[in-house]
C-alpha cells in the first residue's frame, strides 16, 4: 500500500514536471515567433529611409507626407510589446501608403529602377511580416490554451505563466497589412 501512495506521488510529480516543461517550450515559442516579427519590421524600418529619399529627389515639395513616414517610422521603433508595436505599424503603414499615393503623381519616380526595386523590397518585406505575424498569432493561441488547460491552469499563473496578446492590428488595417502593396509600372 505504502509503494502505491508512494508511486502515485511520483507520478504526479513527474506529470508536473513534463506539464511544466511543456509550458516553457511554449513560451519560448512565443518569444521565438515575437522576435521573428521584430526582424522583419527592422528589414521594413531600414527599407523605408531609403524609400523616403528616393521620393525626396523626386518630390521635395511633399514635406508633410515625407515627414509623417519619418515620424511614424520613429514612433515604431519605440515601440516593443505586441500591442504597442501593432498600433504604431499601423500608422506605419497608413504614411507609407500615403507615401506611394503621392510617387503615383511623379511618372518619372514611378519610372526610376530605384523606385520600383525599393517597392518590391516593401512588398516582400509586407508578404514575410504578415506571416510572421500569423505564426505569432498561432503560437500565441496554442500557448495561452495550454495555460488555461486542465491541470496547468492549477497551477501556471503561480509559476509566472500569463496570458499573452495578440499582434491585432485592428480590423480596418489587418485587410491592409494582409495584402501586399500595390507595385505599379
Amino acid at each position: 500500500m505504502e509503494w502505491i501512495i508512494v508511486g502515485v506521488i511520483v507520478a504526479l510529480l513527474l506529470y508536473a514536471v513534463f506539464v511544466y516543461n511543456g509550458l516553457v517550450a511554449l513560451r519560448q515559442r512565443v518569444n521565438q515567433a515575437f522576435g521573428d516579427i521584430d526582424v522583419q519590421l527592422k528589414q521594413r524600418h531600414d527599407l523605408i529611409p531609403n524609400l523616403v529619399e528616393t521620393v525626396k529627389g523626386y518630390a521635395a515639395h511633399e514635406r508633410d507626407t515625407l515627414d509623417s513616414v519619418t515620424q511614424a517610422r520613429q514612433l515604431a521603433l519605440g515601440a516593443h510589446d505586441p500591442a504597442a508595436q501593432a498600433g504604431a505599424e499601423q500608422a506605419l503603414s497608413g504614411a507609407l501608403g500615403r507615401l506611394i499615393a503621392v510617387a503615383e503623381s511623379y511618372p518619372d519616380l514611378k519610372a526610376s529602377s530605384n523606385f520600383q526595386q525599393l517597392q518590391r523590397d516593401l512588398a516582400d518585406i509586407e508578404n514575410r511580416l504578415a506571416a510572421a505575424r500569423r505564426f505569432f498569432n498561432n503560437t500565441v493561441s496554442e500557448y495561452n490554451a495550454a495555460i488555461e488547460s486542465f491541470p496547468a491552469a492549477l497551477f501556471a499563473t503561480k509559476l509566472g505563466f500569463s496570458h499573452r496578446a495578440f499582434f491585432d492590428v485592428g480590423e480596418g488595417a489587418r485587410q491592409q497589412l494582409d495584402a501586399p502593396p500595390a507595385v505599379k509600372f
